[in-house]
Formats: C-alpha cells, sequence, structure tokens
C-alpha cells in the first residue's frame, strides 16, 4: 500500500513539473515573437505607414469620375467616285466616327484629351458621366505631344480634376487610371507608378517622356485621366504596348508638367513654345566611353553645340555629361527631353555637367525653338540661316528636321530644304503656316526642295 502510495506521489509530483514547464517554455515562446524596438531588422514606422498598406481608392475615384468625359469625333471625307474626282476632289460624302477620353481641367469646360482623338474632326461631341451631351469645340492641338484642348460651355460649373506635380510621382506608387474605354461612362482601373520618362521611339526624331503604369488601359482610354491617390492629375493616358490592340501590362501617359505646359501656350500664344537648350545630344554608348575617355553609364553626353545657342552662350562644352536640370537627376535623353517639355524659351534652368570628372553647374537660358509643324505632310520644318542657304546655293527656304510619323520617315527626308509649296516660294516658316491654312483641305500638295546631293525634286500629298 505504502508503495503504491509513493508511485502515486512521484507520479503527481512529475506531472506538476511537466504542466510548469510547459506552460514557462510556451510564455517564452509568446514572449519571443514581440517585436523588440532595438532590432536593427525592425521597422519602427510600420505601424504609423500601416494605412498604406491598406490604400484606399473611393476617395480618389469620387474626385475624378465626374471630371472624365467621352469624346465623339465626327469626320466627313469624300470619296471620289470617278478619276475626276479623285484628281480635282469631290465625291459622296461620308461620315466616320472615332471615340475617347478627356479630362476637364477647369470648372468653365476646358478639357484636355490626346490629339490623336480628336484629329481631322469636322464635329466633336463631349458626354459626361451623368449623360449630358455637349457639342466640343477645338481650342488647339500639339501633335508632337499628343495634346489637344477642347472646350464646352454650360449654365453651371462643371467637375474638374486639378493637375498634380509629375515631377514628383515615384515607381511603385499607386495611381488610378479614368477613361472611357469600348464606349461605356467613366471607369476606374489602378495599378501602379513602373517607370518614369519612357521613349517609345514611335516617331524618328521625336523623344518622348512617358509615364508607365500597369493600371488597365484599353482601346477608348485614350486621353482619360491617370491620377494619384489624392485625385490630383499626373498624367494624360495616352499609348499602350500590345500585339493584339488591347492591355497586356503596359500602358503610357505624358505627364501632366507636359500637359499642363502645352495646354498653357496654347491659350496664350496660339501655339506651343518649345524652349531648347541648343546641343547635340545623345546616350552614352561604350564607343563615345572610349573616345573620351569616360566612366560614367548614365547621363546625357554633349556631342555638339549650336553656334549662339543658349548652352553656347552659358559655356557648356562639347564632351560634357549632363547629370542633373534644376536638381532633377538625368540619366539618359527621355529624361532631359521630358523636363524640357515643361519649360519654355528664356527659362533658366541649372544645368549639372560632368567635365574631367568634376561637376559643374551651369546655369542656361532656353532659346526658342523656331519649328512649324506641316501635319499634312507628316513633315517638322525650322528656319534656315543665310549662311544654310548660301552654302547650298539658294536664296529662300525651310529645313526639315524630322518625320512626324513612321510613313514619312521611311523616305528619310530630314535635312532636306522646302523651296515652294503650291508653287509658291518659302522664306520662313510663317508662309508655310500661312500656305498650309489658306490651302482648299480637298486639293493635293505640291512640295518642291532641294535634297542632300543638291537636286530639285518635287513631291505631290494627297
Amino acid at each position: 500500500m505504502k508503495q503504491t502510495f509513493r508511485l502515486f506521489l512521484v507520479a503527481l509530483f512529475a506531472g506538476a513539473i511537466t504542466l510548469g514547464g510547459y506552460k514557462y517554455f510556451e510564455k517564452k515562446e509568446h514572449i519571443s515573437f514581440e517585436p523588440e524596438q532595438s532590432s536593427p531588422f525592425m521597422n519602427t514606422s510600420f505601424s504609423s505607414n500601416g494605412a498604406e498598406m491598406n490604400t484606399d481608392f473611393t476617395d480618389a475615384a469620387e474626385k475624378t469620375v465626374h471630371a472624365v468625359v467621352h469624346v465623339k469625333n465626327i469626320t466627313v471625307s469624300r470619296q471620289p467616285t470617278n478619276i475626276f474626282e479623285y484628281f480635282q476632289g469631290g465625291g459622296q460624302p461620308k461620315a466616320m466616327i472615332g471615340s475617347g477620353s478627356g479630362v476637364i481641367i477647369s470648372p468653365d469646360g476646358y478639357i484636355v484629351t490626346n490629339n490623336h482623338v480628336i484629329a481631322n474632326a469636322t464635329d466633336l461631341e463631349v458626354t459626361l458621366n451623368n449623360n449630358k451631351t455637349y457639342t466640343g469645340k477645338l481650342i488647339g492641338t500639339d501633335p508632337a505631344t499628343d495634346i489637344a484642348l477642347i472646350k464646352i460651355d454650360g449654365d453651371e460649373d462643371f467637375p474638374f480634376i486639378p493637375f498634380g506635380d509629375s515631377n514628383n510621382v515615384k515607381i511603385g506608387e499607386w495611381v488610378l487610371a479614368v477613361g472611357n474605354p469600348f464606349n461605356l461612362t467613366s471607369t476606374v482601373t489602378a495599378g501602379i507608378i513602373s517607370a518614369k520618362a519612357r521613349d517609345l521611339n514611335q516617331f524618328d526624331g521625336n523623344p518622348q517622356s512617358f509615364i508607365q503604369t500597369d493600371a488597365a488601359v484599353n482601346r477608348g482610354n485614350s486621353g482619360g485621366a491617370l491620377v494619384n491617390t489624392r485625385g490630383e492629375l499626373i498624367g494624360i493616358n495616352t499609348a499602350i504596348t500590345s500585339e493584339t490592340g488591347s492591355f497586356i501590362g503596359y500602358s503610357f501617359a505624358v505627364p501632366s508638367n507636359n500637359a499642363r505646359k502645352v495646354i498653357e501656350d496654347i491659350l496664350e500664344y496660339g501655339n506651343v513654345q518649345r524652349g531648347i537648350l541648343g546641343i547635340q545630344v545623345g546616350n552614352i554608348s561604350q564607343e563615345i566611353a572610349g573616345k573620351y575617355g569616360i566612366n560614367e553609364t548614365e547621363g546625357v553626353f554633349v556631342g555638339g553645340l549650336e553656334k549662339g545657342s543658349g548652352a553656347d552662350k552659358a559655356g557648356i562644352k562639347e564632351g560634357d555629361i549632363i547629370k542633373m536640370l534644376d536638381r532633377v537627376r538625368v540619366t539618359k535623353f527621355s529624361d532631359l527631353s521630358g523636363y524640357l517639355g515643361s519649360k519654355r524659351p528664356n527659362d533658366v534652368v541649372q544645368v549639372t555637367v560632368l567635365r574631367n570628372g568634376k561637376e559643374k553647374v551651369i546655369p542656361v537660358t532656353l532659346v526658342k525653338l523656331e519649328t512649324f509643324s506641316i501635319d499634312n505632310l507628316g513633315l517638322e520644318v525650322k528656319n534656315t540661316t543665310s549662311a544654310e542657304l548660301k552654302e547650298r546655293g539658294l536664296t529662300n527656304g525651310v529645313v526639315v528636321t524630322r518625320a512626324l510619323t513612321p510613313e514619312v520617315a521611311r523616305y528619310k527626308l530630314e535635312g532636306i530644304i522646302i523651296t515652294q509649296l503650291n508653287d509658291e516660294p518659302i522664306k520662313d516658316i510663317n508662309d508655310v503656316r500661312r500656305i498650309m491654312t489658306e490651302r482648299d483641305p480637298r486639293t493635293p500638295i505640291k512640295m518642291t526642295f532641294m535634297d542632300g546631293a543638291g537636286n530639285i525634286n518635287s513631291f505631290i500629298f494627297r
């Protein structure tokens, strides 16, 4: 009996020790998972920023969805029915309808959209998210940035989206794309900023600087809004990259700073005022690095200077590497062109260059780019100097700087000098603008020019 009692006591004691040990280690294990503020791997700001992990898009969507509109482009063209109408113009009228999106940017009804949305429009029809329809008036366009400004009138103030600063957007930042794909009312999709200063090389010699996002953008979204979580406009959705024509994860927007500058120029001057440094540039390549003995892999290489330009007068030299503009980092040419796209002639830009291994900040006054886009021909031209004309044996003409479309780019017309349009002599870009404005749009355009070999040729554009 005593033996049994002893065994019972031993078992009871052992059980108590086991249970106590279990509770002890259970408590220790629980404590070991509590964060220690002194841990070098602990993000002590996690709790304060926890809201960012659960971003609420409803406020931004509510602020923006009613300010994005549907734009219908009605184009009337004439289809020739016989050989006489083909050469002389005329034929049966035929209406074609295109559509896209637009963003109301002021309470009095100014709307920014893409140039390709309203190109060649005979009539514009604008429908708001509440299904009210208005007649749109074209104020101005800029094919180079694919931005257009239109206007609607109403009895009440319109909802609008305020501009944000696109220079401040960060890769990984949440954004919303608001547009009218597939002729629906305003649709909202979410994504992040995937990249900045993207150059799609859509047109030869026409560098662009897009914001790239993975927010879903489809047909009809062109001209719509890219907004941040505060409901501010940071871009105008413009393009997608897709073999099918539908969204596959890549979409691109014109930065809001560039779009805003374009529409302000259109309102104030009637055309876009472009400021340039006056340099010949290129991205740093292995060949350039070897030739000039540089070790840099990022920046914009200055390969030459236009005499009398702002860069020339300020003291920038061939071989310099541009690293920053106004403290904004420049790693490639699209960074530079994108930033300058928000500036005007006579603006002063603080240019940081790397020269002989040392950085130097040089203030440069931007000069005006004296060019004109002949949209009907797909060419951009600029004024020639007396020295250029003398060298070519000419007395008048404007020089082609670049092609505006891939179709025209195939003919390699850069550098030719246009001396006549429709048999009228051309002295400067003002003559070009006048002739293209006054011509009958139904008639062909005859362009007479001198090529690089000194031969006089003529093209007829129909």
